[in-house]
């Protein structure tokens, strides 16, 4: 299975492990990836408020260059949620605006570029791989099964919700990760929060707000005993590892929960090594979980977590 694969900023950077782990498992279930080449930031979430002209143009420059990448019906992947719901959204709003895609395409064509609506399936990685792969593939896969491990799945509030592309899974009630987690033998818990939104951007705009959205997350993995709180978004894990600490000082909590991408877990139970699959670049240390399925934790320095007013943002590589 032969994809386009877009890693977008955050991929590059403080959500390397996500990408570490998602070629790591890729491999062994047969898919394949190529890279957009000369790929550009997607315009994260804000810019389409700031400049809408500029945002569609700048997200379909990513199209057009996919575009060219296509050979034979290849969709193009996004593992980041923030990206997917550009991209998908940019060729969505072209497809039914002529006139949108004219003035987009006039901007494109400065670079040499054409984007031709409806030509690049957008999807999300989590999507590729319980739809093309298929849970009984995935579970074929697994050496070391997660026994024991409780895990809380969180898809976070833009995967289940563009509404303008065929639904794969509930909106509010998603489940295609709780099952593939069940694949691997982890032990799911009940977490009613696990389409709320994370807060996104928040921590930049209102602590006070973003850390209670955090708070209700926490508390809610906490209370049904989960070990790891499991994400499909370099956003969502930034936001739940980085801001963890911040959340204890203003509620008085001693919340300690690793927060892991599904790709790092499906690695684990493959049988592929924890430093293959970036294990050891959060803050919040995975080294309990791994015990607790057998795994050693990787021998190597943690990163040190910033001051709090240079918390890294998932954006632009150069504001990292």
């Amino acid at each position: 299975m032969k994809y386009i694969y877009y890693p977008g900023c955050s991929l590059e950077r403080n959500a390397s492990a996500y990408h570490d782990s998602a070629m790591a498992v890729g491999n062994p279930l047969g898919m394949e990836f190529a890279e957009v080449d000369d790929w550009n930031c997607c315009g994260a979430i804000e810019f389409i408020a700031v400049d809408k002209m500029q945002a569609y143009a700048l997200t379909a420059r990513n199209l057009s260059l996919a575009q060219k990448q296509v050979t034979n019906g290849e969709t193009m992947i996004a593992p980041c949620s923030a990206c997917y719901l550009n991209l998908s959204k940019c060729d969505a709003y072209l497809s039914a605006d002529p006139q949108l895609a004219h003035k987009v395409n006039v901007s494109l064509a400065a670079g040499g570029l054409h984007y031709t609506p409806g030509a690049v399936k957008t999807r999300h990685l989590l999507e590729a791989i319980v739809q093309d792969v298929g849970y009984e593939a995935i579970a074929a896969q697994v050496k070391k099964p997660l026994y024991g491990l409780r895990v809380a799945p969180y898809y976070g509030c833009l995967i289940v919700r563009p509404g303008f592309l065929d639904k794969f899974d509930d909106y509010e009630h998603p489940t295609s990760l709780d099952r593939l987690m069940r694949g691997l033998g982890a032990e799911v818990v009940d977490f009613p929060l696990k389409a709320s939104c994370c807060g996104g951007h928040m921590t930049q705009i209102s602590e006070k707000v973003a850390l209670d959205m955090l708070y209700r997350l926490f508390k809610s993995a906490a209370d049904y005993n989960a070990d790891v709180i499991t994400t499909i978004c370099p956003m969502c894990q930034l936001n739940l590892d980085a801001y963890q600490e911040n959340v204890n000082k203003a509620y008085g909590t001693n919340f300690n929960m690793p927060i892991l991408y599904f790709t790092q877990l499906m690695g684990l139970a493959f049988g592929l090594p924890a430093d293959e699959l970036g294990f050891g670049k959060e803050f919040i240390d995975a080294g309990p979980a791994l015990t607790k399925v057998g795994v050693e934790p990787p021998q190597k320095p943690r990163k040190e977590k910033p001051a709090k007013e240079a918390l890294p943002m998932p954006l632009m590589p150069e504001e990292e």
